[in-house]
């Protein structure tokens, strides 16, 4: 389980086919404190560390993860966002996200504001909803919706995280990973069963 709040980016450094899986490495000022087996968000991605090496690290991905994220577009020299699962305990700053991504969304426009920065997001139509106001995880980066609709919406960014995070990279084309809200999915799936 993760918050949302990206600790870290992490550069790649190569991307090797292994089967039908890829092996990922990163470069990463945490590698130190990472651990084999330990699992680690990116770019809102749950992915497992299966080697250390000083500052460099290598996640797995298989099929099932790159054919419903953005994976296939990432290249090395890449940046992504970075999160270590939450601790029991520790306070909860952005909302719960499983590292399951449910859609890929496409960046349709930034704009720049007066000290920030809005990015307007759109996504095939499905049973994925946003609500004004609710949270919504763009590329792992905990967020609150806004401009809601049918299959878009948009998020606006501040200075601090636009420097921390993959967003000043982010360009209109660009594909996106989306982790809707988990409690508003189990909502619309009790509502829509008891309707039903």
């Amino acid at each position: 389980m993760f918050t949302g709040i990206i600790e870290n980016l992490a550069k790649i450094i190569s991307i090797k086919k292994s089967k039908s899986n890829l092996d990922i490495t990163l470069s990463s000022s945490l590698t130190s404190e990472f651990k084999i087996d330990q699992s680690i968000s990116h770019n809102g991605i749950c992915l497992t560390v299966i080697n250390i090496d000083g500052n460099n690290y290598t996640v797995t991905a298989i099929e099932e993860t790159i054919n419903k994220t953005t994976i296939n577009s990432w290249k090395k020299g890449d940046f992504v966002n970075l999160e270590r699962a939450m601790k029991l305990g520790d306070r909860l700053d952005g909302h719960m996200i499983q590292g399951h991504i449910d859609q890929i969304g496409t960046c349709v426009d930034v704009t720049t504001k007066d000290g920030s920065w809005e990015y307007a997001i759109q996504y095939e139509k499905s049973e994925n909803l946003t609500v004004e106001k609710g949270s919504i995880a763009v590329n792992g980066v905990s967020l609150t919706v806004i401009d809601s609709k049918t299959n878009s919406f948009k998020v606006a960014i501040i200075p601090y995280t636009y420097e921390h995070t993959n967003f000043k990279t982010l360009r209109k084309g660009d594909l996106i990973n989306l982790e809707f809200d988990i409690l508003g999915k189990y909502l619309y799936k009790m509502s829509k069963n008891y309707l039903s």
